[in-house]
C-alpha cells in the first residue's frame, strides 16, 4: 500500500494527473487536477484501489483530505468514483459540517447522491468525522484556551470559527468567557 509519492506534474488530464517519479509516469485520480501545475513538484498522500480488472491510485494534497474520503468510501453505496468528484466541489470541512448538521439538501448537491445515499452518510458517519489536531494551526497563547473548550466538548471545527475574534492579550479567564458567548451566537 502507498501512503504517499513525491515527483513532478507532467501532465493535467480532466480528472486525473501524471505524476512522474523516477522516470515512471503515475496516473492518479485527483478531486482537482487544475490545483496542480504542470513542471512543479508535489508530495500526494495516495490511495490505491485495487480490483480484479483495474488497479486505480487516488492522490490528495493533504492527509485531512485523505481522511476523509477513505470515510466517505466506507459508506454502503459510495465508492472512490463518487467520493472524489465531493471533494472537487466541496470543502472538508463544509461536507464534515453537513454531516454533522444532517444536511441532506448540502450533500444531495453532489453528483449521483441522491436522498437514500445523503441519509446513509449522515447515518454511517455523524459523530465520527473531526478534523484532526494538526489541522487547527494555534498560536500558541489559545493553546490553553483550546483545551478547555474542548474539554467542555466543542469540536475542533467550533473552536476554529472562534479563535480570530478573541484577543490574545486577555487573561485566560476572560478569553474561556468570550469564547462561550460566541459559541452561543
Amino acid at each position: 500500500m502507498y501512503h504517499y509519492m513525491q515527483g513532478v506534474v507532467t501532465d493535467i488530464l480532466s480528472n486525473a494527473i501524471i505524476l512522474e517519479n523516477n522516470q515512471i509516469g503515475y496516473l492518479i485520480y485527483t478531486a482537482n487536477p487544475y490545483s496542480f501545475e504542470i513542471g512543479k513538484s508535489y508530495q500526494i498522500y495516495l490511495y490505491q484501489q485495487i480490483k480484479e480488472d483495474e488497479h486505480l491510485l487516488f492522490g490528495f494534497q493533504s492527509k485531512e483530505e485523505k481522511e476523509l474520503f477513505l470515510k466517505l468510501i466506507g459508506v454502503k453505496g459510495l465508492g472512490p468514483k463518487m467520493a472524489l468528484p465531493m471533494l472537487a466541489t466541496g470543502s472538508p470541512s463544509g461536507i464534515m459540517d453537513a454531516i454533522e448538521r444532517e444536511n441532506i439538501l448540502y450533500l444531495k448537491k453532489f453528483p449521483k447522491i441522491g436522498d437514500k445515499l445523503a441519509k446513509q452518510m449522515i447515518l454511517d458517519l455523524k459523530g465520527k468525522l473531526s478534523l484532526s489536531d494538526d489541522s487547527i494551526t494555534v498560536n500558541h497563547d489559545y493553546e490553553e484556551l483550546c483545551e478547555v473548550l474542548k474539554g467542555l466538548g466543542y469540536k475542533p471545527a467550533e473552536i476554529k470559527k472562534v479563535l480570530p475574534k478573541i484577543q490574545v492579550e486577555m487573561p485566560i479567564e476572560e478569553q474561556i468567557k468570550e469564547a462561550l458567548k460566541l459559541m452561543l451566537k
